[in-house]
């Protein structure tokens, strides 16, 4: 076990290079994970991970001491783990790990989540859980997207980055050109209700950037163009709100 407690440590200076920089993580093909659930989400499916580290007063007692029982680790002062700043809430645990790289090109004939130019890291995250949730295990992340695999958007995420093929920089025209099912995009103009609209086999869903919504390209391209009816007072929703309820509607027709 080796303790860390200042800022100059070369160690902590790498973690803190990880914590900020895409294009460290770029480099090194590595990034962090926060958190007990993370950290077993990614070793049921990778395996173990080497590198474990742990704030000092987490060891007092509690899940993550329970978790890292056993294990070889490195401690790190809780000052120093805050001055990671990697969420709002540290956990007291932290893993480094190795990027997945993507075992298979993209598959035009399965489903899809396309997202085009969604830059906050918890939306990111929380349309890949969405569409984890929902059965679907690609998605491709158009330029100006969050980086998939920042700590923020992993945390977001809860585990749905490892059960996903992602698929960063993607040229979402081109896929969507030569899809082999249905390309739905949701907007105002020119849509069918959601509950009113159809389709047959694989979906690729677009959902695009935060008020800015889907590129006129992209629109363009889509065979199918969906809006979800709100009677209420408000006329749009979050973008998480929206792929949810329209993933989970092709879910309940799977089903049903």
């Amino acid at each position: 076990m080796k303790h860390i407690q200042s800022r100059d440590n070369p160690f902590f200076k790498q973690l803190k290079k990880l914590a900020e920089s895409g294009r460290e993580r770029r480099k090194t093909g590595q990034t962090l994970l926060d958190g007990v659930h993370l950290v077993t989400a990614y070793e049921a499916v990778f395996g173990p991970l080497s590198t474990l580290v742990v704030a000092e007063t987490a060891l007092a007692g509690g899940e993550v001491a329970e978790f890292v029982q056993g294990r070889d680790l490195i401690v790190l002062s809780d000052a120093l783990l805050r001055e990671l700043a990697l969420v709002d809430t540290p956990s007291g645990l932290l893993a480094i790990a190795p990027i997945p790289h993507g075992s298979s090109a993209v598959n035009p004939e399965n489903d899809a989540i396309l997202l085009d130019g969604v830059q906050d890291p918890g939306n990111v995250g929380t349309l890949l859980r969405t569409a984890a949730a929902a059965g679907i295990r690609q998605a491709l992340l158009g330029p100006g997207c969050a980086a998939a695999w920042s700590p923020k958007v992993l945390r977001a995420g809860q585990g749905a980055h490892f059960v996903l093929e992602i698929h960063e920089s993607a040229d979402l025209a081109a896929f969507m050109a030569s899809y082999r099912g249905t390309t739905a995009v949701t907007c105002l103009d020119g849509a069918s209700s959601l509950y009113e609209a159809r389709w047959n086999g694989p979906v690729a869903w677009v959902f695009g950037a935060e008020g800015q919504g889907v590129q006129r390209h992209l629109l363009d391209l889509a065979q199918l163009r969906i809006k979800i009816p709100m009677p209420g007072a408000v006329e749009s929703l979050n973008v998480g709100a929206a792929a949810a309820i329209c993933l989970f509607e092709a879910v309940r027709r799977r089903l049903g």
